[in-house]
């Protein structure tokens, strides 16, 4: 019963960062930090494309993903396009990987321990979405900020 509601929320959220990068009307501010900002919108996005690529595709959609954290923070400069590429390829990837999910799967324990101990699928899922939509808020703050 929670799967549903999960994709549907997905969907909305990662429609809105696509949103937020087309937004941005100058593009090298995607790349843009200043003062106490020190994540771009960009790193911020790539970010969370490897985070939900490694978290959701690799573990529970068997997608082969292999994350690079470290340049989910260090490139720069990545086309606008290619950002938006990656993230309507991770939000087909994550309303596939979602819908072949079986409910009772939420109620098991994730194949990994990201935290200190571990926890059921549905929890994690939960946790990535309002991770998610806290990089989304960051997102749409440093484009009212500095895309000027």
């Amino acid at each position: 019963m929670i799967i549903a509601p999960l994709r549907s929320l997905y969907q909305r959220d990662l429609h809105k960062l696509k949103s937020e990068i087309e937004a941005y009307q100058n593009e090298e501010n995607l790349w843009k930090t200043d003062k106490n900002i020190s994540n771009s919108a960009g790193n911020l996005c790539l970010h969370l494309i490897g985070n939900l690529n490694h978290f959701i595709g690799t573990q529970l959609g068997n997608t082969g993903y292999v994350r690079h954290r470290d340049l989910e923070f260090s490139l720069k400069d990545i086309p606008r396009t290619e950002l938006i590429e990656k993230i309507e390829a991770m939000t087909t990837m994550i309303d596939s990987a979602l819908s072949q999910l079986p409910e009772t799967e939420m109620e098991k324990e994730y194949p990994l321990v990201v935290f200190e101990d571990t926890m059921t699928t549905g929890y994690f899922l939960i946790h990535l979405i309002t991770h998610l939509d806290y990089h989304l808020g960051q997102i749409n703050y440093h484009r009212r900020l500095l895309d000027i």
